[in-house]
């Protein structure tokens, strides 16, 4: 009896704990703070190696993880990103070895400084292109490593020693608790339709909405829908799933929003009972779309993609995605409901057909 209550007590608060932080939520919502938290810790080990052996010049690696890692971006191709800075960091390191050995032999200062203006505006060169932060750090190692020429080989040696220490140890802590795009981005997702389901259902219910109120949150949807665009790159990147599909949901989200706003701005502060006419006149599609929005919502938080399965069987069939209806009778705010609903199925179906990518639970983890 003891020994079952202290391993329930050992697995209850510290289980729970453990996959708080480790989960994609919480490092979603606490993105700042993890990157934070991993910085002070690649620096104090940074430290402590540096200094344990009382290394020379020790200072460049502490330098060396904040070029690598101290202004990463918590999302998307965190390991692809690392990779490329410590790649310009050791690129650079040898370049400054490389001048300094050109001076010991020449003995000519002109020469190492004209090699220098070389290197720098071949970096320079190539700095305006995908391979632009790469070539930028080289340049910015180069000097650190070499100097203005008045450094001998072995502090050139130990910088690069240092360099690389600091390179390692960076590398090393950007795989710990890293923020994926594809978490991000189906978030801010979610978010969105559940915000979109709140607004319907008051719409449908006929509850007033303040003006202020209703900008305000319409601006924190186009905010997540600007932040979704741009990571929009690094999830195709993490799934596999062409950009040209990322682009249809972007579009289908943003055309979900445009219409909800002006059905929602066409109905005065006050015009509930023009809100109950409107619900009153709306098809069951049209209602059932509420529900829709949120197990949408669901699907992508938590991953449970059966849930746009189910979502589809609470909603109306779609008239076909992005058609024009022709029909003279669907006028106003019951034609623009009807496209509402219909560019809502649009996005279920179309996240359906990617689900076993971005589901993560369900398939193979990210970055494997």
């Amino acid at each position: 009896m003891l020994s079952t209550r202290s391993t329930s007590l050992r697995r209850g608060p510290l289980a729970r704990f453990l996959h708080g932080v480790t989960s994609p939520y919480f490092r979603y919502r606490h993105a700042n703070l993890i990157h934070g938290v991993r910085v002070a810790l690649a620096m104090a080990m940074s430290i402590a190696v540096t200094t344990g052996i009382d290394m020379p010049h020790g200072v460049w690696a502490s330098v060396s993880v904040l070029v690598v890692i101290g202004g990463l971006q918590h999302y998307g191709n965190i390991r692809k990103k690392a990779a490329e800075r410590a790649i310009g960091t050791m690129l650079g390191a040898a370049f400054g070895l490389v001048l300094i050995l050109a001076q010991m032999l020449t003995g000519s200062a002109m020469l190492f400084f004209v090699l220098m203006c070389l290197i720098a505006g071949g970096c320079a060169y190539y700095a305006i292109g995908k391979a632009g932060y790469v070539a930028l750090l080289t340049a910015i190692t180069m000097v650190i490593v070499s100097g203005h020429g008045d450094l001998p080989l072995t502090t050139g040696l130990w910088r690069t020693a240092n360099v690389l220490i600091g390179v390692v140890i960076a590398l090393a802590f950007s795989f710990v608790l890293p923020q994926y795009a594809t978490y991000s981005w189906r978030y801010r997702l979610a978010d969105n339709l559940r915000e979109c389901a709140k607004l319907y259902g008051a719409l449908l219910d006929g509850t007033p909405m303040l003006a202020e109120d209703t900008a305000r949150r319409f601006y924190a949807m186009s905010q997540r829908l600007v932040q979704a665009r741009g990571l929009m790159e690094s999830v195709a990147k993490e799934t596999d799933v062409p950009v040209a599909r990322l682009e249809e949901i972007q579009r289908l989200h943003r055309s979900i929003l445009a219409a909800l706003e002006m059905l929602v701005m066409s109905m005065p502060e006050t015009a509930q009972a023009s809100a109950s006419r409107f619900a009153i006149a709306c098809s069951p599609g049209e209602y059932a779309v509420r529900q829709q929005l949120l197990k949408m919502a669901r699907a992508l938080r938590f991953g449970r993609v059966g849930l746009l399965h189910r979502a589809m069987e609470a909603s109306a069939p779609p008239q076909g995605c992005g058609a024009e209806e022709g029909s003279a009778t669907t006028q106003g705010m019951h034609w623009l409901a009807m496209r509402f609903v219909e560019q809502v199925d649009c996005l279920r179906l179309r996240l359906s057909e990617i689900e076993r990518r971005w589901n993560i639970e369900g398939a193979r983890p990210l970055g494997d």
